[in-house]
């Protein structure tokens, strides 16, 4: 690591707040007498009040932030649904991990359940987490000007002092993973130069891997720095990409779309290796650098990668399974997944993918919320 990035690093640590655990700490402070009295108002309007009412103080809040991988893109019902007005072009699905989540979290603790606010959206970028704008890009039913640019998802999940847990989920993007298989697939396709080598030496213009990975790593720090300058008491959760690929490229069949097309073996290795496992270090060491708990899916989902056959395989591959609205073209591109009956599914996850995404999410945020 450069000693530029260490000192950067360095002082943004320096400037974040400490975390504390929650309301309770939160109302510790409170004079005897003064608790006192609010213990018995307590008392005297939960007597009144209708069952099943709930105020803020009441339950645990947590945002989900992230990207596709978090949004579910395809995965479940849209939300909102199809032809609501309030549709903003980020394709979150009820099957997505989040929403698996907070049905499991249901009275947790009994009493205290634990309310989502999910503002996650598909191809986001890290600094579209708490720094820029983002123009959604959903391919579902679009306005005929296109989808309108949408604030942060800092600000839209109003994080401030009373969130109890964040959840992350971004990064992929930053590089592009998805714009660098679709690289990936146009070199299989020819005897010319290998992806590896492209990403390694790349043509003027475009960064190569280690490029990539350091300005991602410079990315992270920022936006942690700032989610929890936003949410000072917040346990904050990051959440790392699954197996997409195979521990062997050879096990990808690339005359089969529904895998990882023609990409190169070799490529998929040096994909595997040098840019996913990449990616998921650096998200786990900025993690670490500010005390945050990493959630790691990716050992959880070997074996269930896009090359293995359906009813195996936790994520789609090129063109895959995914509910009917969801698209067999990609516009801008010359993709076309309807001759295979099929959708175009880039590599993400379906809805097995999401469950074992939310088993570990689920766990890290009991322990947060008992912390």
């Amino acid at each position: 690591m450069h000693a530029k990035f260490r000192g950067r690093l360095a002082a943004l640590v320096l400037r974040v707040p400490p975390t504390r655990g929650g309301a309770a700490v939160r109302r510790s402070g409170a004079r005897p007498r003064a608790a006192a009295l609010a213990v018995g108002l307590t008392l005297a309007v939960s007597a009144l009040a209708p069952q099943g009412s709930a105020s803020a103080a009441d339950q645990y809040e947590w945002a989900a932030l992230g990207d596709s991988y978090t949004a579910g893109v395809f995965v479940g019902e849209p939300l909102p649904p199809l032809g609501v007005a309030s549709r903003d072009g980020c394709d979150r699905t009820s099957g997505a991990y989040p929403g698996v989540v907070e049905r499991e979290l249901d009275e947790f603790p009994p009493g205290r359940p634990v309310h989502l606010t999910n503002v996650s959206c598909g191809n986001a970028t890290i600094t579209e987490i708490a720094d820029t704008r983002q123009t959604p890009i959903s391919p579902v039913q679009p306005p005929a000007d296109g989808w309108p640019a949408v604030d942060t998802q800092v600000v839209r999940a109003g994080l401030n002092d009373g969130t109890d847990v964040v959840t992350i989920g971004v990064g992929g993007n930053s590089l592009p993973f998805g714009g660098m298989l679709l690289k990936c697939l146009e070199l299989g396709g020819n005897l010319g130069k290998s992806c590896r080598e492209y990403y390694t030496s790349p043509p003027e213009g475009e960064e190569n891997i280690h490029d990539k990975l350091a300005r991602v790593q410079d990315e992270y720090v920022q936006m942690l720095a700032k989610v929890h300058e936003a949410a000072p008491n917040a346990q904050v959760i990051t959440v790392g990409y699954p197996a997409v690929l195979p521990d062997e490229g050879s096990e990808c069949n690339r005359l089969s779309l529904t895998e990882l097309g023609a990409i190169k073996h070799a490529d998929i290795d040096w994909l595997r290796d040098h840019v996913l496992k990449s990616l998921n270090s650096t998200i786990q060491r900025v993690t670490s650098f500010f005390g945050d708990r990493y959630v790691d899916v990716y050992s959880s989902s070997v074996g269930h990668d896009a090359c293995q056959p359906a009813g195996t395989k936790w994520v789609e591959g090129i063109c895959g399974d995914a509910a009917a609205y969801w698209p067999a073209r990609l516009p801008g591109t010359p993709l076309n997944c309807a001759p295979l009956d099929k959708r175009v599914t880039l590599v993400h996850p379906n809805a097995e993918g999401h469950a074992n995404t939310a088993a570990h999410v689920e766990r890290a945020i009991r322990i947060a919320l008992l912390r």
